[in-house]
């Protein structure tokens, strides 16, 4: 009993810590662009990815058994509740850390790591690990390759099409005097003017300005139509990541008989939802504003990109990243502008790296702890 009761706070505390570090993935760009601000992206994104995990109940249950352990390691350990509860711990752990230093890793990444780490210290080479190299690091490893390719030749074709539909680029000219900013929209080049009494005014350079769109689109404001688009665009990637998610997590539940799909659907979605809610804005900042600056179209570019690869992911049972793919897509937005901040990049794929032995470390030893318990 004692161990059915660490399993479900083990789990619990994994969906916790996977809606701190994936629940504003979704609705980055909304963030990033200014299109809208953290407030209010944070509730999209909280009630979007709710709505994913609760569909998941319907459409996701392939995930539901790949990470169940079963295939991986024999059938005797896959249901043994200090496995499974050992595997919750190892990925809680390595993504509430990625999360508090503000790195956006993949609990998908997590839990792979976990379930070979626990699965080693259970069965040691017994471990099938050509099923792991076919069901998971295949789609791990290709997904964000995928994502950086077609992000950054969607968004050259969607330029091209506005472009050619005559729909113009507006910069922001903002007028600062005594402290305060206002931002009028007009036309023009890049420049910069001050007066004697220090009153300044940029077109395009101060952080308060926003870049518009001006045209229309079957009659709709351009700017209006893709902030649309892009609203929705978000709340697509944040339902499919909790279509996608969700399964991973709930499969560790099943083990409780007290607890049906549904109650352990219902369960894994509320604590997502409060680890976005309580502590998400770290990971907010690094994939909204460090990785590349982007504008409303690029936004909706990556954003289309990112919903449509995850949800066919989870249709397939493919174990991708929500992250992998939506870094990916930023990354490949700015790749086709020139505008990536190689920096972050670069220590973004090190905690990636990171991720799979440090999971897997942690659910050993927490394997070995548990199995001494019980």
């Amino acid at each position: 009993m004692i161990m059915l009761i660490i399993l479900f706070c083990a789990t619990c505390f994994l969906a916790y810590s996977n809606g701190s570090n994936d629940n504003f993935k979704g609705v980055a760009t909304l963030f990033g662009s200014k299109t809208t601000n953290y407030k209010n992206a944070i509730y999209l994104a909280t009630v979007t990815t709710f709505a994913g995990s609760l569909c998941s109940i319907f459409f996701a249950k392939t995930l539901v058994k790949l990470f169940s352990g079963k295939g991986l390691v024999p059938q005797y350990v896959a249901v043994s509740p200090e496995f499974l509860a050992a595997v919750a711990i190892g990925a809680a752990t390595a993504v509430i850390i990625a999360t508090l230093t503000g790195f956006p890793i993949s609990t998908t990444h997590s839990l792979t790591g976990s379930l070979v780490g626990a699965g080693f210290a259970a069965v040691g080479p017994l471990v099938n690990f050509s099923l792991l190299g076919k069901s998971f690091f295949l789609p791990l490893l290709l997904s964000p390759l995928i994502a950086v390719v077609i992000a950054g030749v969607l968004y050259t074709i969607l330029r091209n099409i506005r472009i050619r539909s005559g729909i113009t680029k507006e910069s922001c000219v903002c007028v600062e005097s005594g402290g305060k900013t206002a931002p009028v929209v007009a036309s023009g080049s890049m420049m910069a003017v001050k007066n004697g009494n220090g009153v300044k005014a940029f077109i395009g350079k101060s952080s308060d300005c926003v870049e518009m769109y001006k045209g229309n689109v079957l009659g709709i404001n351009a700017q209006k139509a893709l902030d649309y688009m892009h609203f929705c665009s978000a709340g697509v990637v944040c339902f499919a990541r909790g279509l996608n998610d969700t399964p991973k997590i709930v499969a560790l539940l099943l083990i409780i008989g007290a607890f049906s799909i549904h109650w352990g659907m219902l369960a894994v979605a509320v604590g997502m939802a409060a680890g976005g809610l309580l502590n998400a804005r770290k990971v907010a900042e690094t994939m909204s504003n460090k990785i590349t600056k982007i504008n409303h179209g690029q936004g909706f570019a990556a954003n289309l990109v990112t919903g449509l690869l995850v949800i066919f992911a989870g249709k397939a049972g493919m174990p991708v990243s929500t992250t992998h793919v939506s870094v990916g897509s930023i990354f490949g937005i700015g790749a086709a502008t020139r505008k990536v901040n190689s920096r972050i990049v670069f220590e973004i794929l090190l905690s990636w790296l990171i991720t799979l032995p440090a999971s897997a470390l942690i659910s050993g030893a927490a394997y070995f702890a548990l199995r001494n318990l019980s």
